[in-house]
């Protein structure tokens, strides 16, 4: 599986719709006006490999295909440091588990995981300085054929989302000001804080399970970026397109997925010129 394309080659949207949804039943039809509607915007669609990743490779794939910077969260001093300060201040990190070494004796997971947001850091860096529209495509390609390490970029985004959960439940608990997202995180049984919300959902991204709602939400602010999503079974409601989060910051970049059930996300590329203009 060395060189298996993460994400597909592009193909027409229109095309790839009536490929997949053939049949005259009211969710073929929704599909197609769903797929029509996209259509508009955007010309073709890539499909993303559909593991327990594929929200984080969908988002981390068109976040780096568009980067012209180094996110300002990623040039900060502290950055490497940021898994021993977090081991140091709360043991129960030392329960994170990585891909491929689940139920081994931890050594200094800080280590491995400084390791993967350095690379993160460095692959990102890179990538945002090609200034060709072309070689950028042609790197993210590569990235995304190189499985070992796509995989460490996906274990550094979810220990930045555990990082990002840690600060916005102590602004909480401090009184500070936290988006709507933020409660309804914590106020689920299963995360009622940081601790639960590693060990019963964030260890389980990739291996047993993807992404939920309100955890698309912790993406798109952990990365600074806003998630535009459409919803091809909501068509015709006001959910088709949502926004993570629902009121982004004005200079957060944009980043497009698209998805037909909130579980596999694929991507559309190429937006159309006059949408451009």
């Amino acid at each position: 599986s060395e060189h298996k394309l993460s994400v597909a080659p592009e193909m027409d949207i229109m095309e790839y719709c009536r490929k997949e949804w053939r049949g005259n039943t009211p969710v073929a039809k929704k599909m197609r006006k769903g797929y029509e509607a996209v259509a508009q915007k955007f010309a073709s669609i890539r499909r993303v490999r559909g593991d327990n990743y594929c929200a984080l490779r969908a988002t981390l794939f068109q976040a780096l295909s568009q980067t012209t910077q180094l996110p300002s969260w990623l040039q900060s001093e502290d950055f490497t440091m940021l898994s021993e300060n977090l081991l140091s201040k709360y043991d129960w990190i030392k329960q994170w588990q990585l891909k491929e070494k689940l139920g081994r004796k931890m050594g200094k997971i800080s280590d491995e995981i400084k390791e993967y947001l350095i690379l993160l850091r460095k692959k990102w860096k890179t990538i945002s300085e090609i200034k060709g529209p072309i070689e950028k495509q042609e790197a993210c390609d590569k990235l995304f054929k190189s499985e070992e390490e796509e995989y460490r970029l996906y274990e550094a985004l979810k220990f930045l989302m555990l990082n990002t959960a840690i600060k916005l439940y102590s602004d909480d608990k401090n009184g500070r000001r936290v988006p709507v997202f933020s409660w309804l995180l914590f106020a689920r049984d299963t995360s009622s804080n940081p601790c639960q919300l590693m060990h019963n959902h964030l260890n389980h991204i990739g291996h047993s399970g993807g992404l939920e709602q309100v955890e698309m939400f912790l993406l798109a602010y952990t990365l600074q970026y806003t998630i535009q999503v459409y919803r091809l079974y909501k068509y015709s409601t006001d959910e088709f397109i949502t926004l993570y989060p629902n009121d982004p910051e004005e200079d957060w970049p944009v980043v497009t997925l698209i998805t037909e059930d909130d579980r596999h996300y694929n991507v559309p590329v190429r937006m159309c010129q006059e949408t451009m203009l």
